[in-house]
């Protein structure tokens, strides 16, 4: 060959190329994995699905985007307030009964969605109600989910396991509003709730075929002593804590999505679709984080991985509001000028930064936190993942009132990108946590 080089045999060139796609070890080596991760997927399709279904359905009977969003509050609210209850019932109960319990009333409400729908009872506020039980049932049920992983692939897949659950995520979030808009265009709103509601049953079969999962040690009563005894724990492992700190920095500080709508109409243009692909931008980065997550297992410096990641974020956001401040505004039709790809390309980074720093979050407090107490951690997570987003928005919007949108977004990607290096700094338990030492004192 020319230059004297030589092409690498095609199995080193497989093996190369593998190494860089999502490691599907645990999916492939642990039975109770596999049924968890099929009875996560279809039961995250079908939350997905109704949520599109629900606006759509909101809409149409009241006219009014503002009752739209009041669905985002009527699903947001009942998942802060239960889970960090949520969590001390999966710490007091075997968790396969708590996963198949909560997700038969899971199937339960989406049946009555589809009665109402079909009988044409339905009502703004009967859907509102059916959508907060559901969402205070998914805050017992995600943190089971998240709790049992550790005992079902051990601590050396964690971070594979983590990626695929996080790619899993990605896919529902993108394909259940594409099914659920797609099913109420062509058969109705019934027809979708009924798609549904057979998805979370499905998910039932899946979950029931798990071995049974009672917590470790001794069992404490739910409530809110055994919530409180929770985040006494936290509070001792600041290696945790940070964790979420990291978390709440990238998405109350830099997470730009309440900026979109307004960026489309006067920055680049577009109105409705520039903002669905701005935010389909963040759920493809989150897709390819985890598809080509394979190098993800040989980070021994995961703490340090977090903060990386998490300063990553902020830089794309920042360059993200920069690309806005740059463009010229809406094309003379009102069509979206060309500064939507690199403002698009930029969320699809974002989205991959926001990848590797959950899938590590995960594992280090899967790792960090005992079996008899990770219900109760898990809880504060699902807190943390549902309120993050929504103060951010609260704080954003607020920003760009006083500055912009394009500044907003500069000023809150900078000050994600300082802190959480300042804060590691500080705080070093997770800035010098290194899988390596973990093990070490472990054997």
């Amino acid at each position: 060959m020319p230059g004297g080089g030589r092409r690498p045999p095609p199995s080193d060139h497989n093996e190369q190329v593998r190494g860089l796609l999502i490691d599907m070890t645990p999916i492939r080596t642990s039975r109770p994995y596999r049924h968890l991760w099929l009875g996560s997927a279809l039961s995250g399709i079908g939350s997905t699905l109704v949520m599109i279904a629900v606006a759509l359905q909101v809409y149409d009977i009241s006219g009014s985007t503002l009752q739209v969003g009041f669905v985002g509050l009527a699903s947001f609210v009942p998942l802060a307030v239960l889970g960090l209850y949520g969590g001390s019932v999966v710490d007091a109960y075997d968790r396969r009964r708590v996963l198949v319990h909560t997700q038969v009333w899971l199937t339960v409400v989406g049946v009555v969605l589809t009665l109402v729908s079909f009988a044409d009872v339905a009502s703004v506020w009967v859907l509102y109600i059916l959508v907060a039980l559901q969402s205070g049932l998914r805050a017992v049920n995600a943190p089971a989910r998240t709790a049992v992983i550790p005992r079902m692939v051990g601590p050396e897949l964690l971070p594979a396991a983590n990626a695929i659950s996080t790619f899993t995520r990605g896919v529902a979030l993108t394909v259940g509003p594409v099914i659920g808009g797609v099913l109420v265009d062509v058969s109705g709103y019934g027809m979708a709730y009924a798609v549904q509601a057979v998805l979370m049953a499905l998910a039932i079969v899946t979950f029931a075929w798990l071995p049974p999962l009672p917590p470790e040690g001794e069992p404490k009563k739910a409530g809110l002593r055994s919530v409180l005894e929770g985040l006494r724990f936290l509070k001792s492992r600041p290696t945790i804590a940070m964790t979420f700190m990291a978390d709440l920095l990238a998405m109350v500080l830099a997470m730009p999505r309440v900026l979109f709508p307004a960026i489309a109409a006067i920055a680049i243009g577009g109105g409705a679709t520039t903002v669905g692909i701005l935010v389909g931008g963040i759920a493809i980065g989150t897709m390819l984080g985890g598809l080509f997550s394979g190098p993800l297992g040989k980070v021994n410096r995961q703490g340090l991985a977090i903060i990386i990641s998490v300063a990553f974020w902020g830089v794309f956001v920042t360059l993200f509001g920069l690309v806005v401040l740059m463009s010229p505004g809406p094309d003379s039709d009102g069509a979206a000028n060309w500064m939507l790809w690199p403002a698009t390309l930029l969320m699809v980074l974002g989205g991959v930064a926001d990848t590797i720093s959950a899938v590590f979050r995960a594992t280090v407090l899967q790792l960090e936190t005992p079996d008899a107490m990770l219900g109760r951690l898990q809880g504060v997570f699902i807190v943390v993942v549902a309120g993050g987003p929504e103060i951010g928005s609260l704080v954003l919007g607020s920003v760009a009132s006083v500055t912009g949108e394009a500044w907003a977004a500069i000023v809150g990607g900078i000050a994600c990108a300082v802190l959480v290096v300042l804060v590691g700094l500080r705080q070093r338990g997770l800035w010098d946590y290194d899988i390596r030492a973990r093990e070490a004192t472990s054997t």
